[in-house]
C-alpha cells in the first residue's frame, strides 16, 4: 500500500476538499505529483492560495503525517478492507462524474462493474407499509440484475438491503461512519451480509463516528453512484429529500412511492411527485426509464406478482376487510360481526399463509401485492389481488 500514502497525505492538508483535490490531481496527474509541485505551479490552479500552496509543500515531508497514515493503512490491511482511488479502474464510474467525488473509498466486499444501480432511501422510522413496499421493490429490481444502493440506516435502508439479499442479488451500503464503526449497531450482521453480496463503502476514516455532517456527504455518494434514486417514505424534513435533491443536481432520475395522504410520513414523497419525480407503484415504473439496460425474462411468473394463496371463504371475508394500513383486531371483529376468538384464529391462519402481517398493538394489515383464491362462493373461485 506504499502508493496510497500520497493519497492520504494530500487528503490531510487543511483546506483541500474533495473538489479541489480532484482539480489538483487532474492538473498534475497524481497526488504524488501534487505534493512534489513547486508553490508557483500550485497557485496556478484555481482555488490554491499561496498559504495553501505552502501547506501542501509541508505535507510532502513524510514525517508530517506518516504515523497516522501508517496506522490507518495497517488497520485496513488487518480488516481485509481495500482502498479504491479516484484513478483506479474499480472506482464507481458514475461517482467519478459528480463535481466532488471522494478521492478514495474504503471498500469491504466487491464493487460490481457495470449494470444498473438504483438507490432506495426513506424514513428511519418507516411504517409497515413502507418496509413491505421497499422490500418488494428491492426484490423485484434485484431479479432484473439491478444493484440496490442505500445507506444501511434503520427502516427503509435496511429493508432495501434485506430485499436485495433475499432475492440473491447485489447491494451496496454507503456509510456515514468509518467501516470500523458500524452504525446502527444492530445492523452488524447486515453489514457482513451486504459485504458477502456486494460491498460496504465509506469515504471516512475507519474509526470515524456518526457525526451529523457526515450523512449529507454520504447521501451525495448514494445518489452519485446510482442511475436513479427512489424515495419510499419521507416526512417534509427528511434527510431522504436531500438525497433526492442531490440526485436531481447530478442529473439523475428521481422516483417516489406514494403513501397514505393522511400520514405525515408521506408528505415528502408526495411533494417530490408534485415537483416532477416519477410515481412508482412497481419495479416496472423504474425499469421503464432505463430501457437501454437489458431486462431479464423471468423463468417464473412476473416478479412483481406475489404468490397466489388458497383461502377458505371465511379467510377471504377477512381479507376483504383488510388493507395496507393496519387495523385493530377489535375494530375488525366489529366490522365482520365475528367473535374476537374466532377472528384471532383466522388471522393466525392468514399469517401462516403469508397473506397477513401483524403489527405492534394487535393490529393487522394485508401483505402488499398478495393474491388469493378461495372456494365456492365469491367471484366463482376467481383470483383476487390487493393491488
Amino acid at each position: 500500500m506504499v502508493e496510497l500514502r500520497p493519497w492520504f497525505a494530500l487528503k490531510s492538508v487543511p483546506g483541500v476538499g474533495n473538489l479541489l483535490y480532484r482539480r489538483l490531481v487532474e492538473h498534475f496527474g497524481s497526488p504524488q505529483d501534487v505534493l512534489n509541485a513547486e508553490p508557483a505551479a500550485l497557485t496556478a490552479v484555481q482555488g490554491v492560495s499561496p498559504r495553501l500552496a505552502a501547506s501542501i509543500v509541508r505535507h510532502r515531508t513524510p514525517d508530517a503525517v506518516s504515523d497516522a497514515i501508517e496506522r490507518e493503512l495497517a488497520s485496513v490491511r488487518q480488516k481485509s478492507y481495500r482502498i479504491v482511488t479516484l484513478t483506479d479502474a474499480g472506482y464507481p464510474p458514475l461517482l467519478r462524474q459528480i463535481p466532488d467525488p471522494p478521492p478514495f473509498l474504503y471498500v469491504y466486499g466487491t464493487l460490481r462493474e457495470g449494470g444498473l444501480n438504483i438507490a432506495m432511501v426513506g424514513s428511519r422510522n418507516a411504517t409497515d407499509y413502507g418496509i413491505a413496499t421497499t422490500r418488494r421493490l428491492a426484490m423485484d429490481l434485484t431479479r432484473q440484475q439491478v444493484c440496490i444502493v442505500s445507506g444501511m440506516a434503520r427502516g427503509v435502508d435496511t429493508a432495501a438491503h434485506n430485499g436485495a439479499i433475499a432475492a440473491g442479488g447485489n447491494t451496496v451500503a454507503v456509510l456515514g461512519t468509518g467501516l470500523a464503526r458500524i452504525y446502527p449497531q444492530e445492523n452488524e450482521r447486515l453489514f457482513h451480509r451486504i459485504a458477502e453480496n456486494g460491498a460496504v463503502i465509506s469515504e471516512f476514516a475507519l474509526h470515524s463516528g456518526p457525526d451529523a455532517h457526515h450523512f449529507p456527504a454520504r447521501n451525495r455518494i448514494i445518489s452519485g453512484m446510482s442511475h436513479g434514486t427512489v424515495v419510499v417514505e419521507a416526512t417534509g424534513r427528511s434527510g431522504s429529500l436531500i438525497t433526492a435533491r442531490l440526485a436531481a443536481e447530478q442529473n439523475r432520475d428521481v422516483f417516489a412511492v406514494p403513501g397514505n395522504v393522511h400520514s405525515f410520513k408521506s408528505v415528502g414523497t408526495h411533494s417530490l411527485i408534485k415537483q416532477g419525480a416519477k410515481l412508482v407503484v412497481h419495479a416496472g415504473d423504474i425499469l421503464d426509464e432505463f430501457t437501454h439496460f437489458e431486462r431479464v425474462a423471468p423463468a417464473t411468473p412476473p416478479t412483481t406478482a406475489a404468490p397466489c394463496v388458497q383461502l377458505t371463504n371465511e379467510e377471504a371475508m377477512v381479507m376483504d376487510k383488510l388493507d395496507a394500513e393496519p387495523v385493530h383486531i377489535d375494530d375488525l371483529a366489529r366490522d365482520l360481526a365475528l367473535p374476537v376468538g374466532r377472528l384471532s384464529g383466522l388471522l393466525l391462519q392468514l399469517e401462516i399463509k403469508g397473506a397477513v402481517h401483524q403489527t405492534p398493538g394487535n393490529r393487522f394489515c394485508r401483505v402488499p401485492g398478495i393474491r388469493w383464491r378461495h372456494g365456492k362462493t365469491r367471484n366463482n373461485n376467481q383470483e383476487v389481488s390487493s393491488e
